[in-house]
């Protein structure tokens, strides 16, 4: 006899877990399904976790850290580094499922390990065994996508997943895709001291951010050593037993490098639910359609997270979750995700943004200014020993409301939190003004920022 649940899911990624554990605090009977080895998916395991413990681990062991502080530049041994380059990373990945794994414990979920696939839109069989619920959450997250032209091995030629496998620090490496993730390692390799080439098929990159952090960002780039390559694609790579991989552009032009890492997209986890016994259908990458409930053609079947795409990020994927278990047993708590969201991208140098650019403010034809404080100008900055970065205000020229924020430079993913309530609220640069804020800290970018919109409002340039 088969197991009757109020609700299966299926994935332990963020995603998922936050909906399992939701619904089973609720007091639902809940069932969790999860194929791979570890709990956490995605967010724990190969993405989100992994790359930004790396991150600040290139930042230790690369000496930037004490660089600014002490002008010492520590010498970085790579052939040596490597165990310490991927120690914090497999600590912090496993740390973290077996927190996934405690939590969906501590709820009393279910837990189901195998690949699930659908028997029809109540029954889902995992193996040979086979549970039932009145409705089911897919979770499944995404994995990256391979272009047919590209020889894939895991061990010189890489996806985003197998780059966290490596067994040493390459001396050069070359990366296709100049979007989030291929930025976020371009930069993580870098201030490893490899030799990073990054290929981009667009004359820029992060369009969606502002321009002039992009700009900023473009010029940390090449001064850390990193060449781009715009308007270029890759169209073949041959690859060199005892020699580094030729990487033939469609320029005619040749890249020779140790390794390779692609990251143009991702992949919906769909290929094995079997679908199309639910009555639902997937796009071309695997990804399912979803209404603003997250709630698919079946109405008693919803999809989360990286699986229905865009915006693929672990923040928003947890709140999916939690909505869609609030739509599901109307539990009156969380009916939508805010409209305002902040975004992060954990390059080196971080940026934070939250709120319009000022390609948006001018495609909008709104008046607008913007004020801007640099990390060196500020006591706190000059501690940290940046001198680089920088806090801008994008706001309405008549009514000084900030339409904006955006910041490139230490802890901006950290300090973009507090903009996202001065646009989600509405505030003026007077109120920000009136702000006071620990001494020193980076907050004060915030304040200087508005003091500079100010004077550019004014036409004068004050020291304040």
């Amino acid at each position: 006899m088969k197991k009757k649940y109020d609700l299966i899911v299926i994935g332990s990624g963020p995603a998922g877990e936050k909906a399992a554990v939701k619904a089973a605090y609720f007091g639902k009977e809940v069932a969790l399904i999860e194929r791979e080895h570890s709990f956490g998916g995605t967010e724990v395991i190969t993405g989100t976790l992994p790359s930004k413990t790396l991150k600040e681990t290139a930042l230790f062991l690369s000496g930037k850290y004490e660089k600014g502080l002490f002008g010492i530049e520590r010498k970085l041994e790579k052939e040596a580094s490597i165990e310490a380059f991927m120690y914090r990373k497999n600590l912090i990945s496993k740390e973290e499922s077996s927190e996934v794994f405690e939590n969906l414990k501590r709820h009393h979920v279910d837990l189901y390990k195998g690949t699930a696939t659908f028997k029809d839109a109540n029954t889902v069989i995992i193996e040979k065994q086979e549970i039932e619920a009145d409705y089911i959450i897919i979770a499944t997250g995404s994995h990256p996508f391979h272009p047919e032209n590209i020889p894939f091995d895991g061990k010189r030629i890489h996806d985003s997943d197998s780059i966290l496998t490596i067994e040493k620090i390459p001396e050069s490496l070359c990366i296709l895709g100049a979007g989030v993730i291929g930025c976020e390692y371009a930069t993580i390799f870098a201030t490893m001291g490899t030799k990073v080439t990054l290929i981009n098929n667009q004359s820029d990159i992060l369009s969606h951010i502002d321009r002039e952090v992009t700009n900023e960002l473009l010029a940390e780039m090449k001064e850390n050593n990193i060449d781009i390559l715009f308007n270029e694609s890759v169209e073949k790579i041959d690859v060199v037993e005892n020699g580094p991989l030729n990487i033939h552009l469609k320029s005619q032009k040749t890249v020779q490098s140790n390794q390779f890492l692609i990251t143009i997209g991702r992949v919906g986890n769909t290929s094995f639910l079997n679908l199309k016994n639910a009555g639902i259908e997937v796009d071309q990458r695997g990804r399912i359609p979803v209404n603003q409930e997250y709630c698919t053609k079946t109405p008693n079947i919803f999809a989360v997270g990286d699986v229905i795409g865009f915006p693929s990020l672990a923040s928003t994927s947890m709140e999916q979750g939690r909505v869609a278990v609030a739509q599901i047993f109307q539990t009156e708590d969380l009916k939508a995700l805010p409209q305002m969201l902040p975004y992060g991208l954990y390059t080196i140098p971080e940026v934070g943004m939250v709120g319009m650019t000022e390609q948006e403010a001018e495609e909008k034809k709104i008046p607008h200014l913007s004020g801007k404080c640099s990390y060196g100008n500020l006591p706190r900055g000059k501690i940290l020993g940046t001198k680089n970065g920088f806090l801008k205000i994008v706001f309405h020229k008549e009514n000084l409301s900030i339409l904006g924020i955006h910041i490139i430079g230490p802890l901006a993913t950290e300090l973009i939190h507090y903009g996202m309530e001065l646009v989600e609220n509405q505030r003026d640069l007077y109120y920000l003004i009136g702000r006071i804020f620990n001494y020193p800290t980076l907050h004060d970018l915030y304040k200087y920022a508005a003091y500079d919109g100010l004077s550019v409002l004014k036409g004068r340039k004050i020291k304040l």
